[in-house]
Formats: C-alpha cells, structure tokens, sequence
C-alpha cells in the first residue's frame, strides 16, 4: 500500500468510521492472497506447521494469515485516534526489575504484533529508555509512518540497511544498555545476505537466525528476554515476557556453542507460540530451509 494511498484512507476513516479501514485494508490483502508470489512460502510454512492436514487447509491458513495481518493497521489507527489500547501482562516484572540497572535485550517476533509490544511498553512506563533495531526497506511507505509514529512516542530508531552495517548502531546499543535502558532486536528476520546468522531446528526444518542479540548480551552481560504480544480482540492484547536466556560459554572456543544453544532455545519458545497463535505469524518471507 502505497504512502499517499495510505494517508488518502486514513483522513477518510476519520470521517467515515474504523469499519472503512478494516473493509479497504481486507480488500488488499485478499488481492495480496490471490495474486502475491509469497502466498507459495506461506503455504509451505503451514504445511510444517500441519503435516497431516491437506493442501486446501493450509490455503486456508494462508488466507487467514493474510486477512488477520490488516488487524495491524486497524488497531494502529484506533491506539492513534483514541489512546485506549487495553492490555493484560505476564512477566513484566522481569523486565522492570532490570530497568536502570544493566537494562535489557527483547527479543521481538513476526509472530503477533511487535509494534504494538513496543507501544505498551511505553505505556507501562512512561520514561522508559527504549531503542529498536528496525530493517530498512529501500522503498518505503506505510513502513515509514510506522517508524514516525513510534519515534513520536519517544522510541528511538535505528534502521537497519540492508545494504550493510554501521558500528555506530552497535555503539549506540551497547550505550543503552549501559544506561539501563532496553533495546530490542527482531529474532526471526535476516536483513542481509553478509550477516551472521546461526542455525536451528524449527518444526522439523532448518532456521537461520540473526546471530547478534545473542552476542549483544554475552557482550553487555544484559539479560536476553522472549517478547510476545498477541491480540485478544480489538486494540486489546496480552504480552509475555520470558525468563532470562543465558549465555554463558566456559571459554572463548565455546561462545558458538553458547550462541547456538541460546538461539534454540528462542526458537523452541516462538514454535511454542506460533501452535498456539498460528495465524498471528506475520513472516511472510522464505524461513524455512
């Protein structure tokens, strides 16, 4: 959807009511279903998820998976137009008790809705030091208001070119921490054909995971959370926070092995997540191998 297309529907929500968004937006991402290449990736994924279910259920699922990602820009727009979204939590106090002290890495999912994971945390503190690590697309339109209206809450923003890295990214992360603020980085995505990864089991198949948070927390020493946040009607969610992965190797030779043990454990907990929210996966690109 491009930006000015974008902005044309969201003036006229104003004027008409959510229920215009929520129809115009199911509209394109059933055009999205039908003619998009990537319904193909989605379609094998649920057969991972699903081995024993046919090919027309995991059409099924793909057409579901495409019909709840509009849910994203509707609950944007309600959380912009009212300032209500309503939320229970579990594991907060995990994250809060690091807060000022040597802070904390979150790791975010395109399973359920990060944005929003982002904008309750704001909510649940309101001085909360917060930086995310965002890719960077090369065009850009609704991902750009996206960035904008979270940079407005007080979040900052490092982009992530997929053209390569900048050492001031990681500078500024580590600085974060070492304020005792949070920094959170995406778990499932690669942004760069160069950038390390590290491989896991994921339902049965090969995953390749960025290497980075792993080693931003055996760097900084600052505890590595699992963040989910799933929707539970409109612009209502409930969020999870993990118990602290560990990454601890006995010597320099064993940081890989550390790293490869930390990330499956990420990976264990999103596959347990995606078989209870499985149409919450909004990772719409090739993941397994």
């Amino acid at each position: 959807m491009r930006f000015s297309w974008y902005n044309l529907l969201i003036r006229l929500t104003r004027l008409c009511g959510p229920w215009l968004l929520a129809l115009v937006s199911r509209g394109i991402a059933a055009g999205y279903f039908l003619f998009s290449g990537k319904v193909r990736e989605s379609r094998r994924f649920y057969a991972a998820l699903f081995p024993a279910r046919g090919r027309l259920y995991h059409l099924w699922c793909t057409f579901r998976q495409y019909q709840n990602f509009t849910t994203i820009h509707l609950d944007r727009y309600l959380a912009s137009a009212t300032d209500a979204t309503t939320f229970t939590s579990q594991g907060w106090e995990k994250l809060e008790s690091v807060i000022g002290r040597q802070g904390g890495i979150l790791l975010m999912s395109h399973l359920g809705n990060w944005e929003t994971a982002a904008r309750l945390l704001r909510q649940l503190k309101k001085d909360l030091k917060l930086l995310l690590y965002m890719g960077v697309k090369e065009k850009e339109g609704v991902e750009r208001l996206q960035k904008e209206d979270l940079r407005r809450t007080g979040i900052t923003i490092i982009g992530v070119d997929q053209g390569g890295s900048s050492p001031f990214a990681a500078v500024e992360g580590i600085r974060f921490l070492q304020a005792g603020g949070v920094v959170s980085m995406t778990g499932d995505i690669l942004w760069r054909n160069d950038q390390r990864k590290v491989r896991v089991t994921f339902l049965g198949h090969d995953a390749y995971l960025p290497e980075a948070p792993y080693v931003f927390a055996m760097i900084s020493g600052a505890p590595l959370f699992v963040f989910f946040v799933f929707r539970t009607g409109k612009n209502s969610y409930h969020f999870t926070l993990s118990d602290p992965i560990e990454i601890r190797p006995e010597s320099r030779r064993h940081r890989e092995l550390a790293i490869g043990r930390a990330a499956q454990q990420y990976a264990d907990q999103l596959e347990k997540m995606l078989r209870e929210h499985p149409f919450e996966w909004y990772h719409f690109d090739n993941f397994l191998r």
